[in-house]
C-alpha cells in the first residue's frame, strides 16, 4: 500500500482521500476509523470529580452490579456507558471483549499465561492480572 501525504492549502480542511483501492479490507477500514476517531475521550467519575479520560490510558473496562468502570494504571473511574456500547465504539482501537463483563486494551497486555481450566491470564503493564475466558 502506498500512502501519499500532501499538505492542504491554508484555507482548506484536512482530507483523507482513498483514490485507488481494489476492495477495502477490515484492516484498512479499522485504520481509517482509528484515524477519524483519534481524539475520542470519555467522561469518568471519581468521588466528586468529573474527569476527561483518554482511551489510550485505559487498561480495561469492567461491568459490575449494573455499573461500568474504566481502569487506569492506578485509578478506577465510573463510566456512564453500557459495556456493549463501549465494545462497539472501541473496536478499531485494539480493545477486545475478553469475558462477559470485561473489555481489555490489547496495548496494555504485557504477556499471557495459560490457566489449568483452559482459560488465559493476561498480565497487564500496571502489574494487574485479569482472566480471559475460553470464548
Amino acid at each position: 500500500m502506498k500512502i501519499i501525504i500532501e499538505p492542504p492549502q491554508s484555507d482548506e480542511e484536512d482530507d483523507v482521500i482513498i483514490v485507488r483501492c481494489a476492495s477495502p479490507d477490515q484492516r484498512l477500514i479499522s485504520m481509517l476509523l482509528a484515524f477519524q476517531n483519534a481524539n475520542i475521550e470519555l467522561t469518568g467519575y471519581l468521588n466528586d470529580k468529573i474527569v476527561p479520560l483518554n482511551y489510550h490510558d485505559i487498561y480495561y473496562f469492567e461491568a459490575n452490579e449494573n455499573r461500568v468502570f474504566a481502569y487506569y494504571s492506578s485509578d478506577v473511574y465510573e463510566i456512564k456507558h453500557k459495556l456493549y456500547e463501549l465494545e462497539a465504539r472501541f473496536v478499531p482501537f485494539d480493545f477486545i471483549r475478553c469475558s462477559k463483563s470485561m473489555i481489555v486494551n490489547m496495548e496494555k497486555i504485557e504477556y499471557l499465561s495459560p490457566l489449568f481450566s483452559g482459560k488465559m491470564e493476561a498480565h497487564l503493564k500496571n502489574g494487574e492480572s485479569i482472566v480471559i475466558s475460553r470464548q
